[in-house]
């Protein structure tokens, strides 16, 4: 079958959108299916006073609050990185997994804590607290 003007027709399923206010001959002219007087008849008339979806709205319960979109950071005590890392050795959020120190490298890691670092180590990838940067150099 070769494509020509008399073998063209429209595909199935695809309705066009009813178009109002285009005139009385097209069927939806006048009141434009509005019907004649009324707060819904009205521009400015709330979609969801028209569509009844203003009770569904007020009926459903509302989440409270503020969720941050921001991840929470991993406190790593200071104790546990003295414990858990021998000198020379680089403290990152893979070796801090690996020893069990943390759940997951997603989210970021802070090492928190009084006291300083007794060992010379390698900070890569990790917040400090205030206390703890002056103390340590991070590379």
């Amino acid at each position: 079958m070769s494509l020509s003007l008399n073998t063209i027709y429209k595909s199935k399923g695809v309705k066009k959108a009813k178009r109002v206010g285009r005139g009385n001959s097209s069927g939806h002219g006048t009141y434009s299916t509005r019907g004649l007087k009324g707060q819904k008849s009205r521009s400015g008339a709330s979609g969801l006073k028209r569509l009844g979806l203003k009770r569904m709205l007020l009926a459903t319960p509302k989440i409270r609050g503020f969720k941050s979109a921001r991840p929470n950071n991993q406190p790593v005590s200071i104790k546990q990185i003295n414990a858990n890392f021998n000198a020379g050795e680089t403290v990152s959020p893979k070796t801090l997994l690996k020893k069990g120190l943390i759940d997951t490298i997603q989210s970021p890691v802070k090492i928190l804590g009084q006291g300083e670092l007794k060992k010379d180590l390698k900070l890569e990838k990790v917040k400090m607290s205030a206390n703890i940067a002056g103390k340590a150099k991070k590379d």
